[in-house]
């Protein structure tokens, strides 16, 4: 057994975990997060995927034991305060979930390229989710939610430029 130390959704937890245990298990098991999906186990189709210190990572190929130490976001960490996050506003505004077992993961990767690419073109948002599979949507209101959560979230940064500016003053 490995004792590991992870921040998650803004809580520490402190756990005892097999050294072969995966991310993703440990998440679902250990800690009771249910959002996190097991869909192929092979880094396929990108249920499982996490922000792991800010970046994407797919948690079935990863094990708990290397995420010792890091700052973890899973889709439950998304909304603050009650509030949803843009990404998960869009998703259901513009209709972009069917069975929503994809969901999580398609989320959590959108909110990692929005932060990198704030205004990406359609071609630039497909190209971002191909790790990412769903077999009830088509895509297509997938990439009008993330283009959605693009501008909100672009809306809400100019906002929040705005408000340190005239606090500066």
């Amino acid at each position: 057994m490995r004792h590991i130390a992870v921040t998650v959704n803004g809580s520490r937890h402190e756990a005892d975990v097999e050294p072969r245990t995966l991310l993703v298990y440990f998440i679902r098991d250990t800690l009771g997060l249910t959002g996190t999906n097991v869909g192929c186990d092979t880094s396929t189709c990108g249920a499982c995927t996490v922000l792991v210190d800010g970046q994407s990572v797919k948690s079935c190929t990863m094990l708990a034991v290397q995420a010792d130490g890091s700052k973890l976001l899973t889709v439950e960490g998304l909304a603050k305060n009650g509030d949803l996050h843009p990404i998960q506003r869009a998703f259901a505004k513009e209709h972009a979930l069917q069975c929503g077992f994809c969901t999580p993961g398609l989320m959590i990767t959108a909110v990692d390229f929005l932060e990198r690419n704030a205004s990406p073109s359609d071609a630039e948002i497909r190209h971002a989710i191909e790790g990412n599979l769903c077999r009830c949507t088509g895509y297509h209101n997938i990439v009008n939610a993330i283009r959605a959560a693009s501008a909100e979230m672009g809306q809400a940064a100019s906002a929040q430029s705005k408000i340190a500016a005239e606090v500066k003053r």
